[in-house]
């Protein structure tokens, strides 16, 4: 995401760049023409700059009327002080198409032509230099509303992700409410006596713990539903994981992304394949070496897990049984087994996400195409109109077939159609002679857009260099062999100006949509570590309380009252908790923390240790921290038989340390959970690290944070 990143920001520069050197190309033009006239060049100089006003958005503050009577004295200057061409009032008119003055440009227009007819009296090079100065106006206009497209759609990039983030709250608040919040609600009002301290309601029932206890039962099937449906959008986690098991059993992992994100719905099962693959090769050993890649291609998302130093299929294919069914039954695919080169490869495809409808994508890339077919149909008509009578059906087929090539250039690089359009370009010579000396602009401009800069250029510069042979060859004017010289150059970069700019916004706006879904994978990833650190912690503290109260209600129904009444504060924090996941993160103490671990260690029958020595914390540093004590505990509750667990802070050398050990762990140790993974990623938020162990029956925990020893130099109270 990073060099994608770095991608889009040189996009806008690119274009500026594109368009600038476009426009310094049409004034040389004009330039070259005034040489060797000192005033002519600056008046020329005077257009360029006025025009860089409407590219450059440091310059936007000089544009106005004021500005478009600027332009418009330096152009009827030129034309009327020094006879430079009618044509370059295209700037003029290009730059009021830009402005709410755009219905002058036609009179623009029209006096360039009258002005034309009254210098020459010749119809023919009136309407060659009225089609010069259309084309002009459309080359200027065209260009800098691309520019202005590249820059509309770089800038709204992270306000697209922001929206799309916020837009997928609000669906992730309505789905929680309905998936999670009705059975809190329930759970409040079995615990409404409890809450208002009666010890029973006002028809006399009595909390039912049992009962109770079936509703947080129901919420909490529902958050770990919600939590795997969130976390199946994405592969990101679970290739983490998969690598550092594989790195932990001595094994080098090659992980190659290639699919985009989010998935869809059967997402989770190539989660569940990578899951079930990577821990079929590390129970069988042997291997060295594995590779994880994923594609997406045909309409399917494929995953392949490819390791070495399996011996037979069935040791690599443990667990892996019920799996081709289960794929299939969402239109998937599945294939485990030993390849021909003794490697052991699973390989599994679900259907990709269906792309949503985009509207008025190609609104940009259709003004590309449309002012493109405009340019190449203005030179076209150029060409013909000095061509002879009789060369006229063999020019006008040639050019069309040119110019239908072109356009086909312009939707991507096909190398063979330049073959054809070079072709096209030379071989019609003999026969049309000087009147086809300017079908090498065209080619220009494809050779610019189809092939490497490196290869480009050269070819670009002998084009130039052949028509300015060819025009010499002809007996044209010196003067006409430079103009047409320069302007297989000039439209060359104007073809390849309106055609780089559109993919420029194209490209873009992919990006621009990459970064959108990833940041949408990443809030959903976070609502699903907050659903399992927090809101399934909460429930699973009431599960035990519950169970609990049902326990004391037959032999000590006053502590079992008092049970019921701490699980009504209790769900009172899981309300908020679940506010908190798909909003602001909630802030948390460890302080406040430790005293719910030891009122929920005690309800298990564990015996809490608990000295907190730490100083004064970062907000954001304390409540990752106090999510950590809050896993580790729930841990301590699902995977051990703990009847002791010491918790511990204590700050120095710039950094707090919190430390969780507890007996009772069974063996063998389960593999890490997706909740370790969780405290993994947020502690590496922080610049903090998370270690864990086993020794002589006990399981340690540590996690470190760093903060500023200002900060944590004042032991906090224990």
């Amino acid at each position: 995401m990073r060099e994608r990143a770095e991608e889009t920001d040189i996009a806008p520069r690119t274009a500026r760049a594109v368009t600038i050197a476009v426009l310094a190309a049409l004034c040389a033009v004009y330039a070259l023409a005034a040489l060797p006239e000192a005033g002519p060049v600056a008046l020329v100089a005077g257009v360029f700059a006025a025009q860089l006003v409407y590219v450059l958005p440091r310059l936007s503050r000089l544009r106005g009327p004021a500005l478009l009577a600027v332009q418009a004295a330096l152009g009827y200057a030129l034309v009327l002080g020094t006879g430079a061409s009618v044509s370059v009032l295209g700037f003029t008119a290009g730059s009021l198409l830009l402005t709410g003055a755009w219905p002058l440009a036609a009179p623009v227009l029209v006096s360039a032509a009258a002005l034309q007819a009254l210098r020459t009296h010749d119809a023919l090079l009136t309407l060659d230099v009225t089609i010069t100065a259309i084309l002009g106006t459309l080359v200027v206009y065209g260009l800098t509303r691309l520019t202005e497209r590249v820059d509309d759609v770089h800038a709204t990039r992270m306000a697209l992700a922001v929206a799309a983030v916020t837009e997928e709250r609000l669906r992730i608040a309505a789905e929680l409410n309905d998936r999670v919040g009705r059975s809190l609600d329930a759970v409040h009002r079995e615990l409404a006596p409890a809450r208002e301290g009666a010890g029973a309601s006002r028809t006399g029932e009595e909390p039912d713990p049992g009962r109770t206890a079936e509703v947080v039962r129901e919420a909490l099937a529902g958050v770990r539903a919600a939590a795997a449906d969130y976390r199946s959008l994405s592969l990101a986690p679970d290739a983490a994981t998969a690598r550092a098991l594989l790195a932990a059993a001595g094994i080098e992992a090659e992980v190659r992304i290639g699919h985009d994100e989010p998935l869809g719905a059967a997402g989770g099962l190539l989660a569940l394949v990578l899951r079930d693959a990577v821990g079929a090769i590390v129970s069988a050993g042997g291997a060295r070496h594995c590779l994880i890649e994923t594609s997406e291609r045909a309409g399917l998302v494929r995953l392949r897990v490819v390791s070495d130093g399996v011996r037979a299929a069935g040791d690599g294919a443990a667990g892996l049984d019920d799996l081709p069914g289960r794929l299939a039954r969402v239109g998937g695919e599945f294939r485990a087994g030993l390849r021909p080169d003794g490697r052991f490869e699973v390989e599994a495809a679900v259907p990709a996400r269906p792309a949503p409808p985009e509207p008025d994508r190609d609104s940009a890339y259709a003004l590309s195409l449309g002012l493109l077919a405009a340019v190449v149909a203005g030179f076209s008509a150029k060409g013909l109109i000095f061509t002879p009578v009789p060369l006229l059906p063999l020019a006008a087929v040639c050019l069309l077939a040119v110019g239908a090539l072109q356009m086909a250039q312009a939707r991507g690089r096909h190398r063979g159609a330049l073959a054809v359009q070079a072709a096209l370009t030379y071989l019609p010579l003999p026969a049309l002679g000087a009147a086809w000396v300017s079908a090498p602009s065209f080619l220009a401009g494809s050779l610019l857009l189809a092939l490497p800069a490196v290869l480009s250029w050269p070819l670009v510069a002998a084009a130039m260099a052949g028509t300015g042979a060819l025009s010499v060859a002809y007996g044209l004017p010196p003067d006409v062999v430079a103009n047409r010289t320069l302007s297989t150059l000039v439209t060359g970069l104007v073809i390849y100006g309106l055609v780089r700019l559109a993919q420029l916004v194209r490209e873009l706006r992919a990006a621009r949509d990459r970064l959108a879904r990833a940041a949408v994978v990443q809030e959903r990833l976070r609502t699903a570590r907050d659903l399992h650190d927090l809101l399934g912690h909460s429930l699973a503290a009431i599960l035990l309380k519950c169970e609990l109260a049902r326990r004391l209600a037959g032999r000590d129904p006053a502590r079992a009252r008092a049970e019921l009444a701490e699980v009504a504060e209790m769900a009172e924090r899981a309300r908020a908790d679940m506010r908190s996941v798909y909003g602001d993160q909630r802030a948390m103490t460890l302080a406040g923390e430790a005293e719910s671990v030891r009122s929920v260690l005690a309800a298990a029958g564990c015996r809490a240790e608990i000295t907190l020595a730490h100083g004064p914390l970062p907000e954001r540093a304390e409540t990752v921290l106090a999510t950590v004590l809050r896993e580790a505990v729930t841990n301590i509750l699902r995977h051990s038989s703990a009847t002791r667990c010491a918790v511990t802070t204590a700050s120095g050398a710039g950094r707090v340390v919190l430390t969780v050990e507890n007996d009772g762990v069974r063996a063998p140790a389960a593999p890490p959970g997706s909740g370790l993974g969780n405290l993994t990623t947020r502690l590496a938020a922080l610049d903090g690290r998370l270690e864990t162990r086993v020794a002589a029956g006990v399981f340690h925990l540590t996690a470190a944070v760093p903060v500023p020893v200002t900060e944590s130099a004042v032991p906090a109270a224990s």
